[in-house]
């Protein structure tokens, strides 16, 4: 346990150093958004083309990782919309809680553990899971904040847009493609992309504790415990083993599923709730305070969660 801490540590200690440095305002709350805009178009599309091209096009077109990994997003998406819908709790309210708990921040947070904990051999089913997410899931609960209000062709469209401007698709497209025809990139050029790959992990740490302290700076509005504690219990507990069951399930039918490409599944679905969905609940007018407690919660005990469940999936893989 002691040598699995020693690794999950640092990534969540700047993940804290970025929350304090924004609460003490030893960061302005309007550097933010710079900080996102290089991660998101610069350091993590590199870091995620640098994958892609290096990782063997079976494993980033792996049907077995990704039957698994979307059906256990739609049940954990159709599991928290049945629960947690209600005369308090809105579709709007409970779409966007829906997506919290099935979005894992594999972007800023898992890429970067899982390479450093399972090695390049995670890079293809990590890959996979961030495509389903950013595709399937997050356009779907958008689409269902929207039933009732008479909005919903309109904001599916704005799923597609917001989609298809996310530069990280591309990216993986793109590395895909380079691992298909074997293709790399000239000298210079490839070090420059290594450079801002290289950088992704620190600052997309850093930017997402600070992210989390600003949601939790601008929302004034009080919010009872169980409305967001029981849903960042299920994103951690829930969602896992629903992906361990589904896996298990799938190998003794015969589906071909590796057992560690299992392991990097359900070790994405023990990672926090990703840090995004509050912008996304503040654009589609969900309640942000419920969001950014969500996320704060479970990036806050996954810490422990996640360390023991990667000692679990250790002795099982030995």
């Amino acid at each position: 346990m002691l040598a699995i801490l020693s690794v999950t540590f640092p990534f969540f200690a700047l993940v804290l150093c970025g929350y304090l440095a924004a609460r003490r305002a030893m960061l302005p709350l309007a550097a933010i958004p710079g900080l996102n805009a290089f991660v998101l178009y610069f350091a993590l599309p590199c870091l995620l083309f640098r994958f892609g091209a290096a990782t063997p096009i079976a494993q980033l077109l792996d049907g077995g990782v990704a039957g698994v990994y979307l059906l256990g997003a739609l049940l954990m998406v159709g599991l928290t919309v049945a629960v947690t819908l209600s005369h308090r709790i809105s579709w709007n309210d409970a779409a966007f809680g829906a997506l919290v708990a099935a979005f894992p921040n594999t972007g800023f947070m898992g890429v970067p553990l899982l390479l450093a904990l399972l090695g390049p051999a995670s890079s293809g089913p990590v890959i996979v899971t961030i495509a389903i997410d950013m595709v399937v899931t997050s356009s779907l609960c958008i689409a269902l904040s929207r039933v009732g209000s008479g909005h919903g062709r309109d904001a599916l469209r704005n799923a597609l847009r917001g989609m298809v401007r996310n530069p990280l698709p591309w990216a993986i497209a793109l590395g895909t493609l380079a691992s298909a025809a074997g293709l790399t990139l000239p000298g210079p050029l490839l070090r420059t992309v290594g450079l801002l790959a290289d950088a992704a992990s620190p600052v997309a740490l850093f930017t997402m504790g600070a992210v989390l302290a600003r949601s939790q700076m601008s929302s004034a509005a009080a919010t009872h415990w169980r409305d967001y504690v029981p849903v960042a219990f299920k994103k951690l507990l829930l969602h896992p083993l629903l992906m361990l069951g589904l896996g298990l399930g799938a190998r003794a039918l015969g589906v071909p599923l590796e057992r560690q490409a299992l392991v990097v599944i359900v070790l994405v679905a023990c990672l926090p709730s990703a840090s995004n969905v509050a912008i996304l609940a503040e654009r589609f007018g969900a309640d942000t305070g419920r969001i950014a407690r969500i996320i704060l919660v479970s990036t806050a005990l996954s810490f422990l969660s996640f360390s023991a469940t990667v000692v679990l999936a250790r002795h099982w893989l030995q």
